[in-house]
């Protein structure tokens, strides 16, 4: 059943090439709506002669696409000019991606080939497809809701196989069936309270108030460890960004190096080599991390070290975990002060290099200083304890627990947001029901149809256009 809350044109046929621009070995130009076979029909020869209008659903046919000789000609016109041998796909309305008659033209993978298709197919009526419009015909249509449109983005944008499995649950409707359930028994329990507001002098029997506010209660739970939740998921689908910092010649850059497993960033023994941060991303166990190596903090000598100090400041701003970084052959100095002073109130994981080295640095009085419980002791260049620094990251990231990306849980930090705000307005009905006064209950329907509101708007039921709009621009041409 089509969103009529949604103004949207669909009687447009669309098309775009599916496939990444450039050489190879196959590209595909789709179609969706309601001339994709009419048009097809023009262009396109099978061996058998047969058009495309009258292919079976789901059925794939080998032939040529052609350029017709003149306005008036048909595909099997001797004077057409071949463009290129395809297999051609039909997947017809109801039961296809976007719930619309769909022609997919599987070509040669060049620039040139899926360009000539994607021209003629726009000259016999098509227009090209905004990003992500093939899947907002999805969700418009009704085949998908609004969670599932992106979770599509999700999986296509995933960089770890957990975040992908995330992304699969959310696309085959675990978190929309339990929203949609919180959904309906908060409908529910408002269509009791409303009845109350118009039958209260009637002698009719409505559920009681107690038992209205036990279930109101439940249901406040269980957004609650939604959104409790939600950091979670959050994390596999956005990942991390872990900041390396410390004073120069530490062993930043090595231990960049050594969590990339490749020599990335160059390392000399003279102090400030590197002058920019460098930022690289890795799997670890699951999560997608950003790390980034930068300029060591200390007094700057010239311009190019200044500026590359105030971008390592920037980068130790917004980073979720720093990896802070201290010189075991060296006594606690002022640089090191400085530094922690810029880290506090952060996430931090404090690693002392050179183990190999006599040891100069009082991890006592570092440990009272920086209030840290555990201080790892590396030595970068006898490849020592490194395996300490993953672990020390992993616990921070999940604070001891361990995750399944299995079932319904929150990836999303839009999704987070409406929870939050269907989860006030629960608990202010609740208060509201709590007192005694007569004009309460007016108040708390009032909340609970916000609450159900926010609700539907994680499922696209009562999303503003705006935001719609912005969801379907992050994708992609052509899915």
């Amino acid at each position: 059943m089509q969103r009529e809350n949604i103004l949207y044109d669909t009687e447009d046929t669309i098309v775009a090439i599916s496939t990444p621009v450039g050489q190879g070995g196959i590209g595909i130009v789709r179609l969706s709506g309601k001339k994709a076979l009419s048009i097809a029909d023009r262009i396109f020869v099978s061996k058998d002669k047969n058009k495309p209008s009258g292919f079976k659903t789901y059925t794939t046919h080998y032939g040529q696409v052609v350029l017709p000789a003149g306005p008036r000609a048909t595909a099997n016109d001797p004077k057409n000019e071949v463009i290129d041998e395809v297999i051609l796909t039909v997947m017809r309305a109801p039961k296809s991606y976007t719930k619309e008659d769909i022609v997919e033209i599987n070509c040669h993978g060049g620039i040139v080939p899926l360009r000539r298709v994607l021209d003629l197919v726009l000259s016999l009526g098509a227009r090209i497809a905004q990003p992500g419009e093939f899947t907002k015909r999805a969700f418009i249509n009704g085949r998908i809701d609004l969670t599932q449109a992106e979770a599509v983005l999700d999986i296509i944008r995933s960089k770890t196989e957990s975040s992908m499995k995330a992304a699969v649950c959310q696309l085959e409707g675990e978190l929309s069936k339990k929203i949609r359930n919180i959904r309906e028994m908060l409908l529910n329990i408002l269509g009791e309270i409303e009845a109350g507001i118009d039958f209260s002098e009637e002698d009719i029997e409505l559920a009681p108030k107690h038992q209205i506010l036990r279930k109101l209660t439940e249901i406040s739970e269980e957004v609650k460890k939604l959104i409790d939740g939600a950091w979670k998921g959050i994390i596999l689908r956005e990942g991390i960004m872990c900041v390396i910092c410390g004073k120069p010649n530490v062993g930043k850059s090595s231990l960049m190096n050594a969590v990339l497993r490749r020599n990335r960033v160059i390392v000399t023994p003279v102090p400030g080599t590197t002058r920019d941060a460098i930022e690289e991303e890795i799997n670890l166990e699951g999560i997608p991390v950003r790390v980034v190596d930068t300029a060591g903090i200390s007094r700057a000598k010239n311009v190019v070290e200044e500026h590359g100090i105030r971008k390592s400041i920037s980068y130790i701003k917004i980073a979720d975990i720093i990896l802070f970084m201290l010189d075991l052959s060296r006594p606690w100095s002022r640089e090191d002060k400085d530094i922690f002073n810029g880290i506090k109130g952060k996430d931090f994981i404090t690693i002392a290099n050179k183990s190999d080295l006599p040891k100069r640095l009082n991890l006592d009085k570092v440990r009272e200083i920086t209030g840290a419980d555990r201080i790892l002791e590396i030595s970068l260049l006898q490849k020592k304890n490194l395996a300490q620094v993953e672990e020390a990251i992993l616990r921070k990231v999940w604070r001891g627990e361990i995750l399944h990306p299995e079932g319904a849980f929150v990836t999303n930090a839009r999704h987070k947001k409406e929870l939050e705000n269907a989860h006030k307005q629960i608990r202010q009905a609740i208060n509201a029901l709590h007192k005694d006064r007569d004009f309460l209950p007016e108040i708390a329907a009032s909340e609970l149809k916000e609450a159900v509101f926010f609700l539907g708007s994680i499922l696209g039921d009562t999303i503003e256009p705006d935001i719609l709009d912005r969801i379907f621009s992050r994708f992609c041409v052509g899915k």
